[in-house]
């Protein structure tokens, strides 16, 4: 059963359009209560309990304490006036950012119980090439914003400069190196989670490492185990991982996929660096991984293209054609 979020604010519209909007997100683990006056949230709260309440900065504390509620989070109206103790958030900035910010703030207690119950295991795709410069990236970007007209995708890139915040134009205020942090510190939760997800094109995605010391310091297995635990959470049908380098141990990883897309170039070199990573899995025992590699032969993109619309440019030019073919194609049940 998810729990309950209520939201009072003197601009009642405020309440109900962030209510309506947060109950639209699947993944929330709340159900999103809007509030016009504050004898109905202490009525409500007699009868269910809220666990977190958002409420405007000018409700007077004393009127508050009547309310029953596990968490109270204020909206500021005003950057300078937000509390350091992580009790506030800025009203006026995107709902989805509002959305993050309380997940951010929001605190678990250990006995409770799960927010959600957990759902079907998702499919893991990975896209892996040891060949550089093979369109790896631009495909596993338009590979996941066509599975999202159709699926819940959750898009995860492990490249080191991946550059995804001037390609979205975004300035990310979490990102993996986040996750891995409460990872590490046994505080992964789909809170946490739900604090770092960002949007493109239906397609939900983490944003990628800020430092590459954070990928370059955590094994191969904890990446995995992490990525396991996001599986088994069930908020997703398809988790697409853009892999980086191999480097760092992170064959556990490809044990994850169901499927491996591995993008080729048809030059002497290319086929060395392929016949030599096919090796290297038949020495270190992992020859079944070959059976789950799919090599793709991508479009060249004919012009150089701008920064600011080039996602959309990969989705609808020859990219996003050889996408969406491979993806009708395959059995999207498959993949």
């Amino acid at each position: 059963m998810k729990r309950i979020m209520g939201v009072y604010d003197a601009d009642p519209y405020y309440a109900e359009r962030f209510a309506e909007f947060a109950n639209q997100k699947e993944r929330i683990p709340f159900t999103v209560v809007a509030f016009t006056n504050l004898s109905k949230v202490e009525a409500f709260t007699k009868k269910q309990p809220i666990e977190i309440l958002l409420v405007g900065n000018e409700v007077d504390p004393e009127q508050l304490k009547e309310v029953k509620a596990g968490q109270i989070l204020r909206l500021s109206e005003s950057q300078e006036r937000m509390s350091p103790d992580h009790s506030t958030v800025y009203k006026y900035q995107a709902s989805d950012a509002v959305l993050r910010e309380v997940m951010a703030c929001y605190q678990v207690q250990p006995e409770q119980a799960p927010l959600m119950a957990v759902g079907t295991k998702s499919v893991v795709i990975g896209v892996y090439s040891p060949i550089n410069r093979c369109g790896k990236t631009g495909f596993s970007l338009t590979l996941g914003q066509v599975m999202a007209k159709e699926c819940q995708v959750l898009f995860i890139s492990l490249e080191e400069h991946s550059g995804l915040s001037r390609l979205t134009g975004t300035v990310y205020l979490g990102s993996l190196s986040d996750l891995i942090y409460y990872y590490r510190q046994g505080e992964y939760t789909q809170m946490r989670l739900g604090s770092v997800i960002y949007n493109w094109g239906g397609m939900d995605y983490v944003p990628p490492a800020v430092y590459a010391e954070d990928l370059a310091e955590i094994r191969g297995e904890e990446l995995a185990e992490l990525i396991t635990q996001i599986s088994q959470d069930g908020g997703y049908d398809r988790i697409i991982v853009d892999m980086g380098t191999l480097g760092r141990g992170m064959e556990p990883l490809l044990e994850l996929c169901q499927v491996i897309y591995t993008p080729i170039k048809e030059d002497c070199v290319s086929s060395a660096k392929m016949e030599s990573w096919k090796d290297y899995l038949n020495r270190s025992g992992r020859s079944y991984l070959w059976e789950r590699v799919k090599l793709l032969k991508l479009p060249r993109p004919g012009v150089v293209w701008q920064t600011e619309n080039y996602l959309e440019q990969l989705l609808w030019g020859e990219m996003g054609d050889f996408v969406r073919n491979l993806w009708k194609g395959q059995g999207k049940g498959n993949q």
